[in-house]
């Protein structure tokens, strides 16, 4: 889908209609003031105006016919036809406009797209045509790219080479992170890597080990699953020490466990009683050996996103008196019923309240524990039925009598969104532990 000027914008839509635009001074002009580019307007509203240069030039020396671009929760990549920025006509500018609410924040990219690569947009749509849609954008994808003149991203390696980061003036504050953003890389010294090697999984897989204060036994535990994520994607440890350092969290040794790839992560997390026992019976005794910290379920968060969210729940719920607090961040709560995510095609997602998966429909029947859970839990407010999955979730925890911190944020199901939420929850299940 191309788009127009929109007058509304007033003050990109003039740099766009300058005499000079698409100049060398003209472009220095944008890369000073940094991509996309902001203006507030009505209704707690901003205007945002992506703008991309293309190297070869204007339309008569370039062979782009598309320059797509994929914002979290905001373009659809399963349309028929995409969102793609426009061109202006004789210059090397492509540019899209859109208006979003100013607490959003969430992560996007660009995918510049030759004329011989684009799809059939006239096909009828058909079960068939959507598989072919799917298996064409995972194709283009691969040349996906950041915004070169975006300003707000992460450090260059901490984050996915091909994703930008735009966070939105009225966004929650990601303090610590934003100043981890600005941190060179490198592993810090209070970091250990062990390899686990499963008897009872029979697999081996990485876990780092992240300690911060004195040794000591009565320190907070804190397990993050998908701990590959924190740990090389979007590196934890400077986001830690800021947040220890200000006072927001606790001493504490984070547990970080790779999830080895998506087939295991898909067997293991979604309600595996076998994981986490192995976790209990071998992996906890070994964190205890070189990182001394508390066994008391009120000291011990279970961290998890999707997947992950619906893990820490299934955990804490099956072994309270190991588990006492859990971070669920737009967990996966229709697991197993893979039709509530199911969409008609070519058409908006539909939102289903009251929907439900297992886990769920086991709460009321699982054996009261004599100390409630801690729960903090939070989704996207455009991830449409994952809303309606974690607020039944929701009730249900609460309906059991446990301690329920919910709440939506502006955004997808984006790591960029769940990494604020991350350090946020944690502040508040471990505020006794301060």
């Amino acid at each position: 889908m191309l788009c127009t000027l929109n007058s509304e914008a007033s003050k990109a839509t003039g740099l766009l209609k300058a005499s000079d635009a698409g100049s060398e001074s003209w472009w220095l002009k944008i890369a000073e003031q940094g991509t996309p580019l902001i203006e507030e307007c009505a209704d707690h509203r901003v205007w945002v105006t992506f703008l991309w240069r293309d190297p070869a030039g204007d339309e008569s020396c370039s062979e782009l016919a598309r320059v797509y671009i994929d914002v979290n929760s905001v373009t659809d990549h399963h349309s028929a036809d995409p969102q793609s920025l426009a061109r202006m006509a004789g210059s090397d500018i492509w540019y899209w406009q859109v208006q979003l609410p100013a607490d959003w924040r969430g992560s996007y990219c660009l995918i510049p797209v030759a004329a011989s690569r684009l799809p059939d947009f006239s096909a009828p749509p058909s079960a068939e045509q959507a598989s072919h849609q799917r298996s064409w954008w995972r194709s283009i994808a691969e040349a996906a790219e950041a915004d070169p003149l975006n300003l707000q991203s992460p450090r260059a390696g901490a984050w996915r080479s091909a994703m930008s980061a735009l966070h939105l003036p009225k966004a929650p504050p990601q303090t610590a992170w934003l100043y981890a953003d600005g941190q060179d890389e490198g592993d810090p010294a209070g970091l250990k890597l062990l390899n686990w090697h499963s008897a009872m999984l029979a697999n081996q897989r990485r876990v780092w080990v992240y300690q911060t204060g004195e040794p000591d036994g009565d320190r907070a535990l804190v397990l993050l699953l998908d701990g590959q994520h924190w740990a090389e994607r979007m590196p934890v440890y400077p986001a830690i020490d800021r947040a220890t350092a200000d006072g927001q969290l606790p001493a504490a040794v984070y547990v970080l466990i790779d999830a080895i790839d998506g087939g295991q992560r898909s067997l293991e997390l979604p309600c595996n009683p076998q994981f986490w026992l192995a976790v209990q019976s071998e992996l906890l005794p070994l964190i205890q050996q070189i990182a001394p910290c508390s066994d008391q379920p009120e000291r011990t968060v279970i961290a998890g996103q999707s997947y992950g969210g619906l893990s820490a729940m299934y955990a804490a719920l099956h072994w309270p008196e190991r588990f006492g607090c859990v971070l669920s961040q737009s967990g996966s709560f229709w697991w197993p019923y893979h039709d509530i995510l199911k969409m008609p095609l070519n058409q908006p997602v539909i939102r289903k309240p009251g929907s439900r998966g297992q886990l769920a429909e086991q709460l009321p029947g699982l054996a009261p524990v004599a100390r409630a859970l801690k729960v903090f839990q939070e989704a996207g407010s455009r991830e449409d039925v994952m809303i309606d999955v974690n607020e039944t979730m929701r009730d249900a925890l609460v309906q059991a009598g446990h301690q329920v911190s919910y709440r939506l944020f502006e955004g997808g199901h984006d790591w960029l969104c769940w990494r604020g939420g991350l350090l946020e929850g944690l502040s508040g299940l471990l505020a006794q532990c301060k």
